[in-house]
């Protein structure tokens, strides 16, 4: 899965996340967001070591994801870009209250939807590219994460790697499945033609005969 972490944040309050596979990315997200205070709207990219933790700040509003380097960043930002709209459009005002994790029990399971959309449909991407909405991504540097946490506070990125292999196992059988169902519907389709094709012979052959049969007693 190219996205692994994601979360919705008000400042340093945290108000919903969701991960994939077993890691420390909360805390180090956390550092993140004590470490680049402010309200005004950019983004940003960290990477450490082949992880990239990808920031967008609007309008007090921060979604921040790690994904793997493999992501790139469109597919990334459009992500944060998208749960950003969800999320306002799902609590408005709310958000500027809001306590933390007060919508995590909802909104996890949209961040949980959407990274797999984002991490697997390749119409997740191809939608963008159509959308032509993230050009302002180009523009963002990734950065060591060395440049917002201090070596001694920072800590080491743990991912359970074999939760990524039972996650793409999942994927395999998953398209597996649909390959199979794909081959029966078509079999299917190809033994109703051929049901069809035998019995307009059989209607032709039969119409042809009982024509045959018919033509003597019309000559007498």
């Amino acid at each position: 899965m190219a996205i692994l972490y994601a979360l919705v944040a008000r400042g340093s309050v945290v108000l919903a996340e969701f991960s994939a596979t077993a890691t420390n990315a909360s805390q180090i997200a956390r550092q993140i967001l004590e470490k680049t205070p402010g309200t005004h709207d950019s983004h940003a990219s960290y990477s450490q070591d082949r992880y990239i933790f990808h920031v967008k700040r609007t309008d007090g509003l921060t979604v921040l994801c790690m994904a793997d380097d493999t992501a790139g960043r469109r597919i990334p930002f459009a992500f944060l870009e998208d749960i950003h709209q969800r999320f306002v459009r799902t609590y408005g005002r709310a958000v500027l209250s809001a306590q933390a994790y007060a919508m995590n029990d909802e909104f996890s399971r949209v961040l949980s939807q959407q990274m797999e959309y984002y991490s697997n449909d390749p119409n997740a991407d191809r939608i963008n590219r159509l959308k032509g909405e993230m050009s302002q991504v180009r523009n963002v540097m990734i950065e060591n994460i060395d440049k917002v946490l201090d070596r001694g506070d920072r800590l080491e990125l743990l991912v359970d790697k074999t939760a990524n292999m039972q996650g793409n196992t999942f994927r395999f059988r998953k398209q597996a499945r649909r390959f199979r169902s794909n081959v029966w519907w078509r079999n299917v389709k190809l033994t109703v033609a051929l049901i069809i094709l035998l019995l307009v012979i059989v209607y032709v052959v039969l119409a042809f005969v009982c024509h045959g049969l018919a033509l003597p007693s019309c000559i007498k």
